[in-house]
């Protein structure tokens, strides 16, 4: 059985030898095998790797898919994130700019009438303890605030300050019931007072029962004794129609105000330093009319080579004929 086995494995170890001496022999002769049984094989195998990888592919997908998720959930919120920050910065811009045009409208008034101001930003609106239309204010004693001051915005008057804390202060708002300010007419310079109530519309009487009250007049502060607690010239509103009433002894209109009490963001308080009145020199001014001029293009053109000028006078006289005699 030993000699079998010995044998046999003689003989595969000769047949091994005989095939390299042939395929070597081959090659050195030209003759490319090894190059077709590759080519071959490869052919063979070619639609069994393509069917593999196809069975095995999603299999791959899947789980890169699921390794990459959570990076990708993390980038999402990141974007999220981002966006949300972004969104809060518009808004906080547009707030921003907002309370810058209303300071520089406020400073401008300030400026042509002479005054004194503090700037103020609006952080709070009513009163917790009463039932007044009111603002609070960011600044107080601290920055020269005290009561009975004159408050503006861009447009004209706001109201009046009645507390006063190291670092805020309360202004009564001029839609307020309670509140009364004498006001004169920019026109005609008549008197009279301005009484809240409560909305958009205020109440003006006249003091003088010979005036008259025009749809359009303008209304100023007339002014306290010390300029508190309101300085003379700020603009107050607007007399939008009259009531024809005979049961007043006087004359009385209705007042839209020149500040919008609703949207105030930055106002400033009048401080001290007054000028002389201003008289009307606050009165806003209504924006310019445009005019626009359309030239009809209907009408057919004209020749202008038919026309003939009609001849001139001369400067010259003409010669006098002599006279014969």
């Amino acid at each position: 059985m030993a000699m079998n086995g010995n044998n046999r494995s003689r003989l595969l170890l000769v047949t091994l030898l005989v095939t390299s001496l042939f395929l070597i022999t081959l090659d050195l002769r030209g003759v490319s095998v090894t190059q077709s049984s590759r080519s071959a094989t490869q052919s063979f195998l070619a639609p069994i790797q393509r069917g593999v990888s196809d069975f095995f592919s999603p299999v791959g997908n899947f789980f890169s898919n699921v390794k990459n998720f959570g990076k990708t959930k993390a980038e999402l919120n990141q974007v999220k994130k981002q966006n949300e920050a972004l969104k809060k910065e518009v808004v906080l811009n547009s707030d921003i700019k907002g309370q810058l045009d209303q300071l520089k409208g406020a400073l401008d008034l300030a400026a042509r009438g002479g005054f004194k101001v503090v700037a103020a930003r609006v952080i709070g609106h009513g009163s917790a303890s009463t039932f007044s239309q009111t603002i609070t204010l960011d600044v107080g004693s601290t920055s020269g605030i005290r009561k009975d001051q004159t408050v503006i915005s861009e447009s004209g008057l706001v109201g009046v300050v009645k507390e006063v804390t190291s670092s805020s202060a309360i202004v009564l708002l001029m839609s307020d019931p309670t509140f009364r300010v004498g006001v004169r007419i920019a026109r005609s310079q008549g008197m009279g007072v301005l009484i809240g109530q409560g909305g958009k519309r205020y109440l003006v009487q006249l003091l003088d029962s010979s005036g008259k009250f025009q749809v359009g007049d303008a209304l100023l502060t007339l002014g306290s004794d010390g300029f508190k607690p309101f300085v003379s010239g700020i603009p107050v509103g607007k007399i939008i129609s009259v009531n024809s009433t005979t049961a007043s002894l006087t004359q009385e209109a209705d007042v839209s105000a020149y500040s919008n009490l609703g949207e105030l963001g930055v106002v400033t308080v009048i401080v001290g330093n007054l000028s002389s009145d201003p008289h009307n020199a606050l009165v806003p001014t209504p924006a310019p009319t445009r005019t626009v001029y359309v030239t009809s293009t209907g009408a057919p053109p004209v020749d202008t080579a038919t026309l003939t000028p009609s001849p001139s006078p001369s400067l010259t006289s003409a010669p006098k004929k002599k006279a014969t005699k």
